[in-house]
């Protein structure tokens, strides 16, 4: 009797660390986010004053970036140029990995490794000569350039996301529907597709964030008109100080449609990141 008592304490014990862990560590990556969102409801001088706790909320910092700023234009482009560049890269990557995942043919590892190899390329690192070519053609600041670029760096990493993808699925769900008539792009899009809902999803949102986030290359190869929102944050440190209440507003509005889109998504999401998971038990 006394061993299942403490046995049973034992399993308290260890569900209450688990549940303490669990919420310190949510609270750990929470925190920043609630501490932005407070500064852009401060006022310009609460702002400076981490210390202020209890204040009345205001939104001036958030009317004053769209009016002042015209940051609508901004958030445009960044929805624009995101959107368009999650599309190309699974339309790209899509056959691309296929190919990797169903063929064998000479040198297939090694077209893999240098294809992930590019996605491991830092963007500073290619942003001259982007910006050389790019002023070549007369497509700087243009909707066209972001996307292009953005391409070079999301569709290896799409290719090497949906491989893994493919591969989990059973070849013989494909082969019955080749020997049911259908050739391998009907498969393709017919079987396959849907079965890769998940993958895709999961592919989306990621090639979404990088697209979304990207700095460098948004803020070299654009000027005025595509200008997207991380580069505009830019503008609220200037050389008298920073602006933390139109700095942290802007901040906030950058977050939304990444979380808005990841939980759209979200139960795409959870399938995805377990899509593997019966093959690997086997």
């Amino acid at each position: 009797m006394k061993r299942i008592v403490n046995a049973r304490g034992k399993d308290v014990f260890i569900t209450f660390v688990r549940y303490f862990l669990a919420i310190v560590f949510v609270m750990f990556f929470i925190f920043p986010y609630y501490w932005t969102i407070t500064i852009s409801l401060k006022t310009r001088a609460q702002a400076l004053d981490p210390s202020t706790f209890i204040f009345k909320p205001t939104l001036e910092n958030y009317i004053y970036v769209f009016t002042a700023w015209n940051l609508g234009k901004y958030l445009f482009n960044s929805i624009i140029v995101s959107i368009s560049t999650v599309f190309l890269s699974i339309i790209l990557s899509l056959p691309a990995a296929y190919s990797l995942a169903r063929f064998n043919f000479k040198g297939k590892e090694t077209v893999a490794f240098w294809m992930l190899s590019l996605r491991m390329l830092p963007a500073m690192c290619v942003v001259i000569p982007l910006y050389v070519i790019f002023s070549l053609v007369n497509l700087l600041d243009t909707h066209i350039v972001l996307i292009i670029a953005y391409l070079t760096f999301n569709v290896p990493f799409s290719v090497w996301l949906l491989r893994d993808f493919i591969s989990s699925i059973p070849l013989e769900i494909e082969e019955a529907a080749l020997i049911d008539g259908c050739s391998r792009f009907s498969a393709l899009m017919r079987v396959m597709l849907p079965l890769l809902s998940p993958g895709l999803a999961v592919t989306a949102i990621f090639c979404f964030i990088q697209s979304w986030n990207e700095f460098a290359l948004a803020l070299f190869l654009t000027g005025t008109e595509a200008k997207t929102l991380p580069p505009a944050l830019t503008f609220f440190m200037t050389s008298v100080g920073v602006k933390w209440g139109e700095l942290a507003a802007i901040s906030s509005i950058v977050t939304i449609p990444v979380i808005i889109f990841a939980w759209l998504t979200q139960k795409y999401l959870i399938r995805g990141l377990t899509f593997g998971a019966v093959r690997g038990a086997h």
